[in-house]
């Protein structure tokens, strides 16, 4: 997995830097496990545009991706890492020892023709599902369900990775991707490793149009607005001042908006970095 910069022989060439594709080894998603994306637009069950900077982009196929991994005791090997249109990550596409086809978020590291498992009693190698509580301390994880048995919320983008640190009675002490530290019930599953395309970051899209073939339109600045249309608008010049705050009002860049009574703040044990 790499990137490579373009030579600079057209405009939108001279900033350009895309992954390499290097550890894609099939091209066709696999006919099952693909379903139909709509697209909204921004827009709500009303017609009313709720979200900015959405729409247009190039028509994709939802590849259907298991973030449960509960075939318990039935080894899979690994087909391919494919490419998904939807995500940061890789994916792999697994055949399981009974027939069964799954899409799984690509581990770093995991080869086509590996065997991967999940369960109890399964070593902690790379694409592996275990328990929090069989997993070694200070193994790098990803994939981790915060409720057991709803699927794996935490570390699924591109290069993201949690840490098991300690347990304490029935909790799992884990070090989020974001640098906050918080409790997870031992009965929660995580898979091993770090996901997959970690070099995501340093890809540049190099011109406006390939910001559109991925949905997104342009942005305008709340400062270049008028007084009407945001809170920041207006002004002789490029004025400036005021805090930061979004086009509700509500301020913005550094301003907490998680809420004081949320019922899971019991869990966390150090809140996440600036």
């Amino acid at each position: 997995m790499g990137i490579r910069k373009l030579k600079p022989i057209t405009p939108g060439q001279r900033h350009k830097i895309v992954s390499d594709f290097s550890e894609i080894t099939k091209s066709n998603p696999e006919k099952s496990l693909i379903g139909s994306k709509k697209k909204s637009g921004g827009r709500n069950n009303q017609g009313r545009m709720t979200m900015r900077q959405l729409g247009g982009g190039h028509k994709r196929k939802y590849r259907i991706v298991d973030f449960k991994r509960d075939k318990f005791g039935i080894p899979a090997t690994v087909k391919a890492i494919e490419y998904d249109p939807n995500r940061t990550a890789r994916i792999a596409l697994l055949f399981y020892a009974d027939g069964e086809k799954r899409y799984i978020i690509a581990p770093e590291g995991l080869q086509v023709g590996t065997e991967v498992n999940s369960g109890r009693n399964v070593q902690p190698e790379v694409g592996n599902t275990l328990y929090l509580e069989d997993i070694p301390l200070g193994t790098i994880i990803h994939n981790i369900e915060l409720k057991p048995g709803k699927g794996a919320a935490i570390a699924r983008s591109a290069g993201s990775y949690g840490q098991l640190t300690s347990k304490e009675g029935k909790y799992a002490i884990v070090k989020m991707p974001s640098g906050e530290v918080r409790r997870i019930l031992l009965s929660c599953l995580a898979t091993i490793g770090s996901v997959s395309n970690g070099e995501h970051m340093l890809v540049v899209s190099g011109k406006a149009g390939r910001s559109r073939w991925l949905g997104r339109r342009p942005r305008v600045r709340g400062v270049v607005m008028n007084p009407v249309d945001h809170p920041m608008g207006g002004g002789e010049g490029r004025s400036s001042g005021g805090h930061p705050r979004n086009r509700n009002g509500k301020p913005a860049k550094g301003f907490k908006t998680r809420a004081k009574k949320k019922y899971s703040s019991k869990y966390i044990i150090e809140k996440r970095k600036k």
